[in-house]
C-alpha cells in the first residue's frame, strides 16, 4: 500500500506525492505505474535509475531541508549520478517541474495529506 501526502513547492500546495520510505518502495519507485502519479518521493537516497521505465520523467535530488540541489531529466534505462549532500529524490512526470516552477534552489516540503 502506497503512503500519500502533499507535496508544496516554495509553499505552494502543487500535487500529492507517493513517499517512497521503505527499500521495497523505493526499488519500485514508479515502475509498472499506469498512468504515472503526479510526484513521488524517494527517501535516503542520491540517485536514481530508468532501469524498466517507459517514460522520462523529471528528476530533483534534494538535501536534508528539502532544497533542490539538482535537476534532471531521466530517460529510460538512464541513470543519474550521486549528488554530494543529497538525501532525497523526487520524481515527476516531465513538465511537471515547469509547471510548478521547480529548480536549483528551490525549497521542497512533504507533508501530511489534510
Amino acid at each position: 500500500m502506497d503512503t500519500t501526502a502533499r507535496l508544496h513547492v516554495d509553499g505552494a500546495d502543487v500535487a500529492e506525492v507517493i513517499v517512497a520510505d521503505t527499500y521495497l518502495r523505493r526499488l519500485r519507485g514508479m515502475l509498472w505505474r499506469n498512468p504515472l502519479p503526479p510526484a513521488l518521493v524517494l527517501t535516503r537516497t542520491t540517485s536514481v535509475h530508468g532501469i524498466g521505465m517507459r517514460h522520462a520523467l523529471d528528476v530533483a535530488v534534494l538535501d536534508a531541508e528539502g532544497t533542490v540541489l539538482k535537476v534532471a531529466v531521466l530517460r529510460p534505462w538512464g541513470l543519474t549520478g550521486a549528488v554530494k549532500h543529497g538525501r532525497q529524490v523526487l520524481e515527476a512526470p516531465v513538465g511537471s517541474f515547469r509547471q510548478w516552477d521547480l529548480g536549483p534552489g528551490t525549497r521542497v516540503e512533504v507533508t501530511a495529506p489534510s
